[in-house]
């Protein structure tokens, strides 16, 4: 799993029909001290994410074993919303 944080929503009217009623949302990795990378990703939003929420998300095969994304094509999927997270004992992030 990798921290990103909500950047913006990705609407696509055509699309793949197993996809119908999944909302995507575009993420900007985070790198361990809390800075965007410059790397972005569209994951499904399986929790109702905000814009500029931290999340946790999943992606590969792993992003394929939700109850919301079983057996649909997705390679990305939110996991968690994150509360706070700490490296060394510092504190990285507080929401």
């Amino acid at each position: 799993m990798q921290l990103a944080r909500v950047a913006g929503t990705l609407v696509a009217t055509d699309k793949e029909p197993s996809l119908d009623g999944l909302s995507f949302r575009v993420l900007s990795q985070l790198d361990a001290d809390n800075q965007e990378t410059g790397s972005y990703v569209v994951a499904v939003d399986a929790l109702g994410t905000g814009i500029g929420e931290v999340v946790m998300y999943a992606s590969g095969s792993s992003a394929r074993q939700t109850e919301m994304t079983e057996g649909r094509p997705c390679d990305a999927v939110i996991m968690a919303i994150v509360d706070t997270w700490e490296i060394g004992g510092e504190e990285k992030y507080r929401k």
